[in-house]
C-alpha cells in the first residue's frame, strides 16, 4: 500500500478488460485510495478482429466495481487513441470530473500483421502497429500533461522487452517499443524541470490476452501447440514462469508513488531475468 496515492488521480488507457496490464495496474491504484480513469476503445469489436477490445459496457463494470471495492471516484472514457479528435473529447470529459491529473500511465498497445518478416510485412499493418504502440503515447502524453502542471507527477509508459531484445517476426512492435523507451527517456529530461517524474516498464511474457494469441500464433507457424509454445518460451526465463498482470502492475504502481521520487528516465524489465543488461 503506497498511502501518498491516497487521492491522486490516474489515467490508465488501455485498462477496459479485466485480463491485461491495465486493469491490474487500475485496480491496484484504487487499491492505494487514487481516483482512476478507465480509458480504452469501447466499442464492440468486429467479429474479424483476433483480440477483442474492451466494450464501452465493460469499461463501466469495472469503473463501478472499482468504485464500490475500494471508495474511490471513477470514470470509464471512451477513446481512439490514434485519434487526435477522439482524445480532446476524452480530455474534456475528464476536465468535467477531475480537476487535475497526477499519474499518467500509457498501457494501450496491440500488434498487427503478425507473424511476419520484414520483407512479407503488410506495410498498412506496420504504420498501424507503430501508430497504436508509439504515436499514440506522443498524443496522449501530448493531451494530458497541461493537466499534470503545478505539482509533482508521474507517467509511466508500457514498452516491452521487445524494445530491448528483438524478437522474430514481430519487427513493427519491436521497433514502436523502442521508441517508447526513447520517448520516455526524452520526456523525463524535458519534463524533470516541471516535477513530472517518466519511467517505462519493460514487460517479458506476462499471461495476457494478446501474449496467449500470439502463443496461439506462434504455434500455428511452427506446426506446433500452445502448450508447447509456452514450454519453450519457458526454458528462456530465469526464474521459469510466464508473469503475471499484477507482477507488472506492481512495478507501474511503485513507480507512480513517492517510493520512486528520486527515479526518471528509465526502462525497467519485469521479465523474470530474461533481459540481463548492464
Amino acid at each position: 500500500m503506497y498511502t501518498d496515492l491516497k487521492g491522486k488521480t490516474a489515467i490508465v488507457t488501455g485498462s477496459g478488460k479485466k485480463s491485461g496490464i491495465g486493469y491490474g495496474i487500475a485496480d491496484r491504484l484504487a487499491s492505494c485510495g487514487c481516483h482512476v480513469i478507465i480509458a480504452d476503445l469501447g466499442k464492440t469489436p468486429a467479429p474479424e478482429e483476433p483480440l477483442k477490445t474492451a466494450t464501452g459496457e465493460e469499461m463501466d463494470i469495472i469503473a463501478a466495481e472499482l468504485a464500490q471495492t475500494y471508495g474511490v471516484r471513477t470514470l470509464a472514457a471512451a477513446v481512439d487513441i490514434t485519434d487526435n479528435s477522439a482524445i480532446g473529447a476524452m480530455v474534456t470529459t475528464i476536465k468535467g470530473a477531475f480537476d487535475h491529473i497526477d499519474i499518467l500511465c500509457n498501457n494501450a498497445g496491440a500488434s498487427f500483421g503478425v507473424p511476419n518478416t520484414v520483407l512479407g510485412y503488410d506495410e498498412a499493418a506496420w504504420i498501424r502497429t507503430i501508430d497504436v504502440n508509439l504515436f499514440s503515447v506522443f498524443r496522449i502524453s501530448r493531451a494530458v500533461i497541461p493537466m499534470m502542471m503545478g505539482k509533482p507527477a508521474a507517467i509511466i509508459n508500457t514498452a516491452s522487452r521487445a524494445g530491448k531484445v528483438p524478437p522474430i517476426f514481430n519487427s513493427a512492435y519491436a521497433v514502436a517499443k523502442a521508441g517508447v523507451i526513447m520517448l520516455t527517456k526524452t520526456m523525463a529530461k524535458e519534463l524533470a524541470g516541471n516535477g513530472i517524474r517518466v519511467n517505462a516498464i519493460c514487460p517479458g511474457q506476462i499471461g495476457t490476452d494478446l501474449e496467449k494469441w500470439r502463443f496461439g500464433l506462434e504455434a500455428s507457424f511452427f506446426g506446433t501447440t500452445i502448450e508447447e509454445r509456452e514450454r519453450e518460451m519457458c526454458k528462456t526465463i530465469p526464474l521459469g514462469y510466464i508473469g503475471l498482470p499484477r507482477d507488472a502492475a506492481d512495478l507501474a504502481v511503485f513507480l507512480a508513488s513517492d517510493a520512486s521520487r528520486y527515479i526518471t528516465g528509465q526502462a525497467i524489465n519485469i521479465d523474470g531475468g530474461q533481459c540481463m543488461e548492464l
